[in-house]
């Protein structure tokens, strides 16, 4: 099962541990901006992430808004991730909130 997390909270998380922050809006939204160090996530990448990544780590789940991320970390958290939250107010809200954690449009 997986949790929410506000901006302030994935703020926190990301200075103090390890964390995957994955993003699942389109690759021009996310070339637009997005949470530093965050990882697109889609259909064509997802099977390697799955078994690529530590499933102990935290895997934070970003999108637009915060509603698809639900379905998002719920499908990562059936496949056996332990600590699985989607980022309430998704990256619109983050970038408001936690600015200084956001990255540009890279050129």
């Amino acid at each position: 099962m997986y949790k929410h997390i506000n901006p302030a909270e994935l703020a926190e998380l990301i200075n103090t541990q390890t964390v995957h922050v994955v993003d699942i809006r389109d690759l021009n939204s996310f070339n637009d901006g997005h949470i530093k160090n965050a990882k697109i996530l889609d259909n064509q990448n997802v099977a390697q992430f799955i078994s690529a990544t530590d499933k102990a780590e935290a895997v934070v789940v970003c999108c637009y808004h915060g509603n698809s991320s639900k379905g998002a970390a719920q499908f990562l958290a059936e496949q056996g991730f332990e600590h699985v939250y989607s980022l309430d107010g998704g990256y619109e809200m983050f970038k408001v909130v936690q600015p200084q954690l956001t990255q540009p449009l890279q050129l």
